[in-house]
């Protein structure tokens, strides 16, 4: 095994189970993600890209073969990988700054070092005079960047992007890759982005 694989599938298959009996989503998958690289995984609606975000996330098994981020066996979701929805999900009722902060408040980890790296993330990216706003108040654009800060906020090791411009028109999701690239890449991350564009 290549130590500087961050994340490895090996011969991953997954059926879906009904009433009627099983529907195979993928079969006999293999590949590696080396540590800093940022994979592209393209491919029409149904074919089972977001499935595999599930799995390296660890929010569904597989039917077979093995998942290792870090080189250990994915059993459930891990602090080690944050995982970024086609849709904000932001919660209204909460400011930008504490959206940021709900990964952080769920894995127990608020502190002054992760208040303070918060605050450093909003600034860097041009959110810190927004950060008293409400997710209403923001374009579509913004609140996908908030989207993406409140993912590093949990200082993960890997981020799954799952079709994370599907929301935005056409002229924001080109300045919106091209920005969350240059992010992710000054942030030091391993990513990988799933697109049926």
């Amino acid at each position: 095994m290549n130590t500087d694989n961050i994340v490895t599938l090996d011969h991953v298959s997954l059926n879906y189970h009904n009433l009627e009996g099983e529907t195979p989503a993928l079969e006999n998958i293999s590949f590696s993600v080396a540590k800093g690289e940022f994979i592209g995984i393209i491919g029409p609606s149904g074919c089972g890209k977001t499935t595999i975000l599930s799995l390296i996330a660890g929010l569904i098994k597989p039917t077979s073969g093995n998942i290792l981020v870090e080189g250990k066996k994915v059993d459930g979701p891990s602090d080690k990988v944050g995982y970024m929805l086609q849709q904000d999900h932001m919660f209204e009722w909460r400011t930008i700054q504490q959206n940021v902060m709900l990964g952080l408040e769920i894995q127990g980890k608020v502190n002054g070092e992760s208040k303070q790296k918060v605050m450093h993330l909003l600034e860097t990216y041009g959110l810190a005079d927004f950060r008293h706003f409400y997710p209403q108040q923001l374009s579509g654009g913004m609140r996908q960047r908030v989207a993406l800060i409140r993912t590093l906020a949990i200082d993960p090791e890997v981020l799954l992007l799952d079709e994370p411009f599907s929301a935005v028109d056409y002229q924001t999701r080109l300045a919106l890759s091209d920005e969350v690239t240059n992010i992710i890449r000054r942030e030091g991350k391993t990513a990988l982005l799933v697109s049926h564009d």
